[in-house]
């Protein structure tokens, strides 16, 4: 097969977390040549694009991972400079907000200031490019919902704080520098390759795992939490949209649909034919220091202009993740497979920068 020429170059920090590796998919299938900004660790942490670099299809690897940190300014200059992007999606950061209690600083420095960096070195190099910052409902915080662009902040955790300085700087580097640059306000959205210790997929591995007989019962800390969640891989569809618009604006993406933790727990344990009360227990230790009680999204502005709407909604996700994790625990690969469609080992990975 003859590889085809690739459209066009997409830069992604934070390729190898649930959202960069969907959009990694999305922007490979649109035959875009993607390279992803990794951290150098002791262990391999890219289980959730492995299955990318085994593509019969894609025999002219258009898949490039270059090692680096958005603590880093001058290995962003470099790489940004060398790869020339058309289009850089921001969606690296520290992203649990409990943790963020715990390591603000740390938070800071990456969620917020390393947003700065990056916008920085596009600046500095005169980069003609697109730019896509992740922005999060958790800036929303303790403002009651529905929530939209007009919305006004009042964030709850260092995260939520971290990711309104980055909104406000990308803001900033737009009506100052005239970089075309958009905020993505994206609510909750889940799916089999979110993190484990996220409560989503806490949660949906906790009832596959108790309907085997693996466990009996899973701990976690506020059940009244109401949350607007979504499918991951239909968001990422969202954010390419936004970057393809004729004119740079910010949007929310959600269902506009609320669900409590509870909820969740019911719907997983319901899937598998068990009552959540008998298996959930509460642990205060997962409580943070001040709640976020309600985020409720309104998506219009992003139905209206860019025609993007949500499709898949949280019993049917509850579903999706629950079936994922049975299939991962049942299967022949269970013990290695982390991730569906995704396998292990790093033969012919190629490696940049």
């Amino acid at each position: 097969m003859t590889p085809f020429p690739p459209s066009k170059t997409a830069f992604i920090t934070g390729i190898t977390g649930q959202d960069g590796s969907y959009l990694a998919e999305l922007l490979l299938s649109k035959g875009y040549e993607v390279h992803g900004l990794i951290r150098r660790a002791s262990t391999f942490n890219t289980q959730r694009i492995d299955h990318l670099y085994r593509d019969p299809h894609d025999p002219s690897r258009r898949l490039h991972l270059h090692y680096g940190d958005l603590t880093d300014a001058s290995r962003l200059v470099s790489l940004l400079s060398e790869i020339v992007p058309d289009e850089v999606y921001h969606l690296a950061a520290q992203s649990h907000v409990r943790v963020s209690f715990d390591e603000p600083e740390f938070t800071a420095n990456t969620t917020g200031v390393g947003t700065v960096r990056l916008l920085e070195a596009i600046r500095m190099i005169g980069l003609e490019t697109r730019f896509y910052q992740a922005s999060s409902s958790e800036m929303f915080g303790a403002t009651p919902p529905p929530q939209c662009e007009d919305t006004p902040f009042h964030p709850r955790s260092p995260y939520g704080v971290s990711k309104v300085f980055g909104y406000w700087t990308a803001r900033n580097y737009r009506e100052a520098y005239g970089l075309f640059a958009v905020n993505g306000i994206l609510f909750n959205h889940e799916s089999p390759r979110r993190g484990e210790t996220f409560v989503t997929r806490k949660i949906a591995r906790a009832a596959a795992r108790i309907a085997l007989g693996h466990e009996s019962l899973v701990y976690l800390g506020n059940l009244d939490a109401v949350r607007d969640w979504g499918f991951a891989p239909e968001y990422v569809e969202g954010m390419w949209a936004m970057l393809q618009a004729d004119r740079p604006e910010d949007y929310v993406l959600a269902t506009g649909t609320a669900y409590t933790v509870e909820d969740f727990a019911r719907l997983c344990f319901d899937h598998v034919g068990l009552d959540w009360t008998r298996h959930v227990r509460h642990d205060e230790r997962y409580l943070r220091p001040t709640e976020v009680d309600a985020l409720i999204g309104d998506a219009s502005k992003a139905s209206r202009e860019l025609g993007w709407r949500p499709r898949t909604f949280t019993p049917e996700l509850a579903r999706i993740m629950v079936d994922a994790e049975l299939s991962m625990l049942q299967g022949p690969t269970a013990e290695v497979a982390p991730f569906p469609g995704t396998w292990p080992g790093l033969s012919g990975r190629p490696m940049a920068g």
